[in-house]
């Protein structure tokens, strides 16, 4: 990563120094600061930089007047700790005022970065730094940055070890871009985690803040992954590193040109045996910025000491610091990493763009700390897929409204359904013109085509796309949707059920409180309704629905839908269906009483279909209604196909047969049906009658118990049959005249009294319980014949007291 140089520049001026002769150079004291024995030794990185530093001062003796006049001198100190520290934090001006640095802090890396970020339109980002104190200043002052541009940090991580688990966060949370701090050393272990997380390609970016100039090598080798794993993961990663010499072929300050400089360190370096240092371009530039200081803060003096009127006058220290700090302010010059002056005591320089590509980095850009601009090399640049990765999955909003295709074939479907019933409507009305109709033929009829129109009339309001009105119209929409459905199942399962009610009941329309109950449903119902809409009326709202991933695109499909809903939908919801289910039940119940195995009953069944429609049209609806296209698709067909049932299954056969033709027909039913369930009952009635009457007539045996002779005469002998009574029958309990025959043809026991009673009582008695189609002859025959009371037969169960004489 980047090293910075520190110098800590200390003019040790001795004031009222003799005059010295114009051949002999001024020597100029500096301190110079760095780890002891790291110029010495060669085996040392550091030794790179004491070879620049000895190069520079060479070159300096070479230069005209004023330079060529100075000689600096290097007294070193050992710092004992690093050097070459460029956190962010040393820019704060109020802590090291006196501080300037020839090598670019890091936070003009992050600048690059954040304006790289601009350029591309990336603003959503992933931050993985290593766990070091200067790569968190670093990290912390990116943070700032992106914080003020605007740029969300999705997930900030760090590592020391385990740099996969940090990496696998980062791809759980969809980070598409991803900014690393880390060091050179870690490079090959990062790339490694990367590719095994398959975190490189197309749909990623890479780009790493590097602090140093050394570029990347993939030397290190580690377990699992090797060169062309690496290679493929860094493959189109670009990298933020300082430019280490400039690009211009015109000789500086120095006389050199970069390139120049360049070759004569790479001798010097080799004939010394040391190694490079990516700091050695910064250090030259740094000597020549001493020498420019120092000699303009000499010239200064001894000007004033030949002109001006304070010449006798000693400097201080504050104005020696005074005049050291300015000079080093106006410093500019064009070195060998390019235009070399400071800013708010940092150094402005440019900051390269490496693309890796291949196996090799290729410079695709730069940015200037100066301007604060960044350029590109279109054309350069090289991404793993057709262009910039996406800072995220793609998320196309899309809003699932109901297709015209659908709502016309829908709306046609429900406009023939509307115009069928119209048109019963208009037949009903003429039918009611020709012959007077009672409630159960014409206007339960026309109560039932009003709730089909109405239920039907809903599915036209359904399909209609509330984003193309206002939002009040929505909002009446969704009121009209509900009224119409609602109060159209209301009044017409109502009519149905009334039918299924008389014909239970079996009773005629008159005797019962029809109109009574359909207006006690439907008040039931428009109070809900009413107090639905005033409470907690409906609203237009969208409904997230779940992503739908589109690898092939890297695209998210993000679903939305408007529906009609309220703060307590299912509650209200709820309330209506359980206002409407014991009906329903009920309904159900009745038509299962009524039926006629092996005969089709219209009725019957429409009451069955109708509740079969309705439950499921409200589970479909409560289901779909995430999905507007196919809750209209499938509440919209069974809505119709239930209307289409009843009006084909009720009003149909008035068009095969005729209205007059079917009203017979069903009177005649229900008469048939009617008596078929009277005969039952009477037929019961029948059979404890005749028990009854049985019991009577052993009662009456016993109370008469008469004594009576008669004589009868035979068919083929004429001879003459008598019967004696045992006793008189006590019918009355009031005294009688001793000349009073109870036997007499006049008294009220006689015989045929008893007969004529007998006949005219009882059989009115029988006949009012009798089943239709007739009386038993079992029953019958001691009515009509006077022998069986008279002269019974002990195989009927005679009398006892009846004998024979």
């Amino acid at each position: 990563m980047m090293e910075a140089l520190r110098l800590l520049l200390v003019c040790w001026l001795l004031f009222g120094l003799e005059p010295v002769p114009a051949q002999v150079r001024h020597p100029l004291p500096v301190l110079w600061m760095m780890p002891a024995g790291s110029v010495s030794g060669g085996g040392n990185l550091q030794a790179g930089v004491a070879t620049a530093v000895r190069l520079a001062l060479e070159d300096l003796k070479k230069q005209a007047a004023p330079l060529g006049d100075y000689e600096i001198q290097f007294h070193e100190l050992d710092s004992q700790v690093s050097f070459s520290d460029s956190s962010p934090s040393l820019s704060n001006r109020k802590w090291y005022g006196n501080l300037f640095s020839t090598v670019p802090s890091d936070r003009v890396l992050n600048q690059a970065t954040v304006k790289l970020l601009q350029r591309f339109k990336w603003t959503r980002v992933g931050v993985i730094s290593q766990e070091q104190p200067r790569l968190s200043e670093v990290k912390k002052d990116l943070s700032r940055q992106l914080l003020k541009a605007d740029i969300q940090v999705v997930s900030s991580e760090s590592f020391s070890d385990n740099v996969c688990s940090s990496l696998k966060r980062l791809k759980e949370r969809d980070v598409r871009v991803i900014i690393g701090h880390f060091e050179e050393e870690s490079v090959s272990e990062v790339l490694c985690c990367a590719y095994r997380l398959n975190m490189f390609g197309a749909r990623y970016q890479w780009l790493v803040v590097d602090g140093g100039t050394s570029g990347w090598r993939f030397e290190k080798q580690v377990p699992g992954c090797t060169a062309n794993s690496l290679l493929m993961a860094a493959d189109g990663s670009i990298k933020m590193q300082m430019r280490r010499l400039g690009n211009t072929k015109t000789p500086g300050i120095s006389g050199r040109t970069p390139q120049d400089y360049q070759d004569s360190y790479v001798r010097r370096l080799t004939q010394e045996g040391s190694k490079v240092s990516p700091l050695h371009s910064f250090a030259y530039d740094a000597v020549w910025v001493t020498a420019k200081a120092l000699t303009q803060v000499m010239e200064a003096v001894k000007h004033r000491e030949k002109y001006s009127s304070r010449r006798n006058v000693s400097l201080s220290g504050e104005e020696v610091q005074k005049t050291l700090l300015e000079a080093v302010k106006q410093t500019q010059f064009e070195g060998v990493t390019g235009s070399v002056f400071f800013r708010n005591g940092e150094r402005m320089a440019a900051i390269d763009l490496i693309q890796f590509q291949g196996s090799s980095g290729v410079s695709v850009g730069d940015f200037s700390t100066s301007t604060q601009q960044l350029r590109l090399v279109n054309h350069l640049l090289k991404f793993p897929g057709p262009g910039p990765t996406r800072d995220r999955t793609l998320v196309v909003v899309q809003r699932q409204h109901v297709s015209f295709l659908l709502y016309g074939i829908i709306s046609s479907a429900a406009a023939g359904t509307i115009f069928i019933t119209l048109a019963l409507l208009f037949f009903t009305a003429i039918c009611r013109k020709h012959r007077p109709l009672t409630l159960s033929d014409g206007s339960e009829d026309e109560l039932l085509l009003l709730g089909v129109l109405m239920s039907s009339s809903s599915i036209l309001v359904s399909g209609l796309d509330g984003a193309t009105w206002s939002l009040w119209t929505s909002e009446l929409l969704c009121s009209v949707r509900l009224w119409t459905v609602s109060l159209g199942h209301t009044v017409g399962f109502s009519v149905l059920f009334i039918r299924t009610w008389r014909l239970h009941s079996l009773c005629s329309v008159r005797h019962k409180p029809a109109g009574r109950v359909l207006l006690l449903l439907l008040l039931l119902d428009v109070s809900l309704l009413s107090t639905w809409q005033t409470v907690d009326p409906l609203r237009r709202v969208e409904l997230q629905l779940r992503p739908q991933s589109v690898p092939a695109q890297d695209e998210l499909v993000q679903m939305f839908s408007e529906s009609c809903s309220s703060s307590n939908m299912q509650l209200w919801i709820a309330a209506v269906c359980g206002s409407k289910a014991p009906t329903m039940a009920l309904g159900c119940l009745l038509a299962w009483s009524v039926r006629s195995p092996g005969r089709p009953q219209p009725l019957t069944q429409c009451v069955v279909a109708v509740t079969t429609f309705s439950v499921s049209g409200l589970l479909a609806s409560l289901l779909t209604a995430h999905n507007p296209p196919l809750q209209l698709g499938v509440s919209g067909v069974l809505v119709l196909c239930c209307n289409l049932f009843v009006l084909g299954w009720l009003f149909g056969p008035k068009f095969l047969y005729g209205d007059d033709e079917l009203g017979d027909k069903e009177e005649e039913e229900v008469r048939g049906r009617s008596l078929s369930g009277l005969n039952l009952q009477l037929w019961s009635h029948n059979a404890q009658l005749d028990s009854d009457i049985e019991t009577l007539r052993l009662q009456l045996c016993e109370a008469t118990q008469p004594k009576l002779q008669r004589g009868t005469r035979g068919r083929d002998s004429g001879g003459l049959r008598s019967v004696t009574w045992s006793h008189a029958a006590q019918v009355f309990s009031e005294e009688r005249s001793p000349a009073w025959d109870p036997l007499s043809p006049d008294g009220i026991n006689s015989p045929e009294h008893v007969r004529r009673r007998l006949s005219v009582q009882l059989p009115i008695l029988h006949h009012s319980y009798l089943p239709a189609g007739g009386v038993r002859a079992s029953s019958s025959r001691m009515f009509w014949d006077d022998s069986y009371f008279l002269f019974p037969d002990q195989s009927d169960g005679g009398c006892d007291h009846v004998t024979e004489e």
